[in-house]
């Protein structure tokens, strides 16, 4: 295989959503492909957010901002299937350790492979000579695949932006095999934690007699596959300065009057099972069980937009979380103080990143993340000169780089507890110093990082 002249390589990304028909670049997969799309006169692929009747298996072109796009419409069917069915109630719930929410449905996956079918044929039909190809996430585990039995040779990297489970959780998928096939016709898999590294190796050596060319790279059914550990990181820079807007400020000033001096702890998710919310509000009612003399003094705030709200699982949760919050409440509060305060919907970007700067404690305890950017976002915005405390599960990806937060088990309510209350009496300088070295590195290792160094290794890994 040629090696691509990077002078002259276009990048096609291939993701489930683009940033087409956005104004904020701001997230992390937006901003990481944004920037080398715009300088090679690259193509974004994936499903233009529209559901219609009858399916097309044609992509419609579009053009913003000196990037192109390649768009696909869902039918209504494709949508269920595809999307809630196979990618959000199959290998999301198995990804994230939780195989018994798993609903496997051959004609799901049947679905999964004809839209990841769909996005190669598309991709054949657009690419040049010269491209490289970066397909993100679980929806698209396939696509290398038929790509290489169509007949295309061209450099193609994959990253899995969640975790990959044990084996033993993910041989519990009856299509496992099949994508797994999927998966290492990919030059370059990259994965967010070590613990996903290792998972995918000892998958590879159990299932299919893969063997390990270095610590890197594994040879399995015959060709060299190259494991990258490769967390992503966030556009610190951006963020911090986000912290210091108008709208972040306003923000600050609205829930301060609420709050009346009292310290804020703060939690923001998407409202999934994997991010631990219900232990966590059992975390926070063990904090005011433990330490009756911060009543009054404490507040926790959690956002949490609702996602995915078709899926059934989600509903429970939903309801699962408005009845603890109300528990909670009606245990703990008092006429002129709400121990929690539980916001079921989003926020704009400016005003998220003026409640981290205003929280004393950030709470990201997730039962098991890919990354969670979440952690790295609120060390972002925080005043050095008096900055809040970041307590972080050990099963969020980012605890692998994160050591100096406060780690603990987000299925322990009594861990939860007793950090919040360390780090509500954590003193000045010891909290400037684990948040220097958290920035410091979440600086090193920031989205840019993140890009380069995927992108180096497939395009070095492509010229052998």
């Amino acid at each position: 295989m040629t090696q691509p002249d990077p002078a002259s390589s276009r990048l096609i990304a291939i993701s489930n959503r683009t940033a087409f028909g956005t104004k904020s670049k701001a997230g992390g997969l937006a901003v990481a492909v944004w920037d080398a799309l715009k300088s090679s006169n690259g193509l974004w692929m994936g499903w233009s957010g529209k559901i219609y009747d009858f399916p097309s298996n044609r992509f419609s072109e579009a053009e913003q901002d000196g990037v192109n796009f390649a768009l696909c419409n869902y039918t209504k069917t494709e949508y269920e299937d595809f999307y809630l069915g196979y990618s959000n109630s199959v290998l999301w719930p198995v990804f994230h350790g939780r195989v018994d929410l798993a609903k496997f449905d051959d004609r799901n996956f049947k679905t999964y492979v004809e839209i990841n079918k769909r996005f190669a044929e598309n991709t054949v039909d657009l690419a040049e000579a010269n491209d490289v190809i970066w397909v993100h996430d679980y929806h698209f585990l396939l696509v290398a695949k038929f790509l290489r039995e169509m007949g295309s040779s061209l450099p193609c990297g994959f990253f899995l932006h969640i975790p990959f489970p044990n084996p033993d959780a993910f041989r519990s998928i009856p299509d496992h095999k099949h994508l797994i096939e999927g998966l290492i016709s990919y030059d370059v898999v990259g994965l967010q934690g070590k613990r996903d590294v290792a998972n995918l190796k000892m998958y590879l050596e159990q299932e299919m007699g893969a063997e390990p060319v270095s610590d890197t790279v594994m040879r399995v059914n015959g060709r060299s596959v190259f494991l990258l550990h490769c967390p992503i990181g966030i556009d610190v820079e951006s963020f911090s300065q986000t912290a210091t807007s108008g709208a972040a400020l306003e923000a600050r000033n609205r829930i301060s009057t609420f709050q009346r001096n009292r310290s804020l702890v703060l939690g923001v998710d998407r409202m999934d099972y994997s991010k631990g919310l219900p232990q966590r509000f059992e975390g926070m009612a063990k904090f005011f069980d433990d330490y009756p003399h911060q009543h009054g003094k404490v507040s926790f705030t959690q956002v949490a937009p609702p996602s995915r709200e078709m899926v059934d699982e989600y509903m429970h949760l939903r309801e699962e979380l408005d009845a603890l919050a109300g528990r909670i409440n009606g245990d703990y509060g008092d006429l002129d103080w709400i121990p929690i305060r539980y916001l079921a919907r989003g926020y704009a970007r400016e005003e998220v990143a003026g409640l981290y700067r205003l929280a004393e404690v950030c709470l990201v305890t997730p039962l098991q993340d890919g990354m969670n950017l979440v952690a790295k976002e609120f060390i972002a915005t925080q005043d050095p000169n008096d900055p809040g405390v970041l307590v972080l599960s050990k099963f969020a990806g980012a605890a692998e780089q994160m050591k100096d937060a406060l780690l603990v088990n987000p299925h322990s309510p009594t861990e939860i507890s007793d950090a919040v209350a360390k780090a509500l009496s954590m003193p000045l300088e010891e909290r400037k110093k684990r948040w220097q070295s958290l920035f410091d590195g979440i600086m090193s290792e920031d989205i840019t990082w993140w890009r380069e160094r995927f992108m180096t290794v497939l395009n070095a890994v492509s010229a052998n």
